[in-house]
């Protein structure tokens, strides 16, 4: 949004290209669009954008492609619009939170607290717990893995980037040219309001941290409560000693070194396929790393999932990551890489924007409350910014910056 008003005034109309994993067509609509006369493109993956360029600079196809995009961001801002009709206030999403009886809800005890390392992790382990269907999704084939192979459109060319795939990724395994890194640990924990307190051990006499979480306001039908994640700990008032984990994992380690073999050779077909499957493998690492927290947790330890099963997330348990749609501020990441010393334990930093690096990474929160799930927090109203701003201990428009997709208000 910044950027965007930024072009507009200096009077600049070049296209604008929005994209990356925490990016929407629907916010890019209502939040950036508007700002700028310009076109102002989607791109749901990297790989994409050289179709869109092309598009735009198409003396016959720009026109076309400029008003498509217009029509669906007119059509994304109206639902938008008529979505804001239905948020209710903070204090009333408050009161109708998720509710849990304490008095009977299992909480397990983890096996150890604090962090443990894990260096060098070979990259056979972590295969098995590929999901391979967003790899297809990034060149644009649609189709899930393994069915895409048996589609009339898709099928041939699914399989021959397949087969190529798993020859660049059997390269990469007997090179290690590609490294994973991990830190993951457990900690004695309280819901404090929409805050989730972490202690350094079970006296819980003195705060280690917290992490600042929102609630959803905007009222579905049929919708009975409004959630946030500190929904999903025990509140010191209850008696109960509840716990949550957290983690960062990395399979990036090397693939900019090696993207940049590939440039070198003009060979980008496999310096964007190394970039894809050391996304793909960062995941999958974040699904191995799970499956040992739970069992280190003691309710997954009688766990038998098949891959398909873990895909499917047939356990019990979240993981939750830092700027997606349950917990979207993207700032809590310092926290997070902090208690886990994550540049020290898994090689991993942090941009001044939070992004991560490497970027095929992975971080974020275990909850294993028995009815925890996904959701998304989507809108939130000017009186839960400021009470979020005054428990960050910022200003609000600080709040307000890193809030922008997510804001139910012109600011």
């Amino acid at each position: 949004v910044v950027v965007a008003k930024e072009l507009k005034r200096r009077q600049l109309r070049f296209p604008i290209l929005i994209g990356g994993a925490t990016t929407s067509a629907k916010h890019t609509a209502v939040k950036i669009a508007p700002q700028y006369p310009g076109p102002v493109v989607h791109v749901l993956d990297a790989s994409r954008s050289v179709g869109v360029v092309d598009r735009l600079l198409s003396d016959n196809l720009r026109a076309e492609m400029v008003a498509d995009n217009q029509q669906l961001q007119s059509q994304l801002l109206a639902s938008f619009q008529e979505r804001q009709k239905k948020l209710v206030s903070y204090a009333d999403a408050c009161e109708r939170s998720f509710q849990t009886d304490w008095t009977s809800v299992a909480i397990d005890q983890p096996d150890f607290l604090g962090v443990r390392e894990l260096d060098n992790i070979p990259l056979e382990e972590i295969i098995p717990y590929i999901d391979w269907s967003p790899f297809f999704m990034a060149w644009e084939l649609k189709g899930k893995y393994p069915a895409i192979f048996a589609d009339p459109k898709v099928g041939t060319a699914a399989k021959e980037l397949f087969d190529d795939a798993q020859a660049l990724l059997k390269e990469i395994v007997a090179t290690r040219s590609l490294q994973a890194r991990a830190v993951y640990g457990f900690w004695p924990a309280a819901a404090d309001g929409d805050d989730i307190v972490l202690y350094p051990d079970d006296d819980r006499k003195q705060e280690l941290c917290r992490f600042h979480m929102l609630r959803q306001q905007w009222e579905r039908q049929g919708q009975d409560c409004f959630r946030s994640l500190a929904d999903y700990v025990a509140p010191r008032a209850s008696g109960r000693a509840d716990y949550i984990g957290a983690f960062a994992c990395t399979a990036g380690l090397g693939a900019e070194s090696l993207v940049a073999k590939y440039e070198r050779e003009h060979d980008d077909v496999r310096a964007i396929m190394v970039k894809a499957l050391a996304d793909r493998l960062a995941e999958a690492l974040a699904e191995l790393l799970h499956q040992r927290a739970r069992e280190h947790w003691g309710y997954g330890k009688n766990e038998t999932l098949s891959n398909e099963q873990l895909i499917q997330e047939k356990y019990r348990g979240i993981r939750p990551a830092h700027g997606y749609p349950a917990c979207p501020d993207h700032t809590e990441k310092k926290t997070l890489f902090d208690l886990l010393d994550a540049d020290i334990h898994a090689g991993m930093t942090l941009t001044e924007n939070f992004a991560m690096l490497p970027a095929a990474s992975v971080s974020g929160l275990y909850f294993a409350h028995p009815q925890a799930r996904y959701f998304a927090v989507n809108s939130v109203t000017r009186d839960q910014v400021e009470d979020y701003a005054r428990r960050k201990g910022v200003s609000v428009k600080e709040v307000q910056r890193w809030l922008a997709p997510i804001l139910g208000y012109d600011v």
